[in-house]
């Protein structure tokens, strides 16, 4: 399958990245910081350093993937200021998307509101109500520019986020009648704060074409003590799943890259350790070895 790594999980040094990811035979780069800048941040001198970078390490980009829309919560208004600053920003990543040919721009769900659908009187006292219209009314002008840039735009299962779980991932799409230009960025260590079972639970929801990139990492969550601990792969609570979710992608025939996101270190606050102490059984499980 094609793998690729989110390269400031190696080094925010770009070329250093580069360098270790052809140690392991990494083909996919994904851009999130690069030289201490958010990718959206970097002047147009920086920008064609970054083209030239990857232009000489032979490295196609698989995703840009700033952190549009987080922060944000589903009490803000579609272009309130801090909205319309998310939307430039969302203009100027696919403009890069297009200069670096990114197929794909990620977004993020606004801040979870906790219960969003309820039954039997839950609905009545528990639910956090209008929450979800007003995720999906942020997004509509999303949906809009992806349509006339053509491009994919594909909203990751984050944690915190109203997005935090295969199933309301494809229910956004859903609602928002958005498949052709939305699909799901799937963090299945992500979705497991919320308890949603990556296989075969969430990974069913994303079956028929809803699914075009993956992270992968493994956690241990603990949410009554709201406790993360990032865990060497695939030594977390998925673990053994994740060798059920690589034979499923490939009798599925998935053709999307799937991304190593090193937040792993091994207690010394190198991730590129924890890069190195992991990034060979992933490729065990989703690629060919090395």
């Amino acid at each position: 399958m094609n793998t690729g790594v989110i390269c400031d999980g190696i080094s925010r040094d770009l070329e250093h990245a580069l360098t270790v990811m052809d140690e392991f035979g990494l083909e996919y780069a994904e851009l999130q910081f690069v030289w201490g800048k958010e990718i959206g941040d970097h002047s147009p001198g920086e920008t064609a350093k970054i083209k030239e970078t990857l232009k000489r390490y032979q490295k196609p980009v698989s995703c840009l993937s700033r952190h549009l829309f987080a922060g944000m919560t589903v009490r803000n208004r579609p272009f309130d200021p801090l909205h319309r600053r998310h939307m430039d920003y969302l203009k100027r990543v696919i403009d890069l998307a297009h200069d670096l040919r990114s197929p794909l721009v990620r977004i993020l769900g606004p801040k979870k509101e906790a219960i969003v659908w309820g039954k039997n009187g839950a609905e009545v006292w528990n639910v956090a109500h209008g929450a979800w219209d007003g995720l999906l009314n942020l997004m509509y002008p999303a949906i809009e520019i992806a349509r006339t840039e053509e491009i994919t735009l594909v909203v990751e299962t984050g944690n915190g986020t109203m997005v935090n779980s295969a199933y309301s991932a494809r229910r956004m799409i859903d609602d928002l009648n958005a498949k052709d230009v939305l699909k799901v960025l799937w963090d299945p260590a992500n979705s497991l704060w919320c308890h949603e079972h990556p296989f075969p639970d969430a990974y069913e929801e994303l079956r028929d074409g809803y699914l075009a990139h993956i992270h992968v990492k493994d956690v241990e969550v603990d949410t009554p003590r709201s406790t993360l601990k990032v865990c060497e792969f695939p030594k977390g609570q998925i673990g053994r799943q994740y060798f059920q979710i690589a034979d499923s992608l490939r009798n599925d025939s998935y053709d999307g890259v799937i991304s190593y996101e090193s937040v792993y270190h091994p207690g010394d606050g190198s991730f590129e350790a924890g890069f190195r102490h992991s990034i060979q059984a992933f490729l065990d499980v989703f690629g060919e070895g090395k």
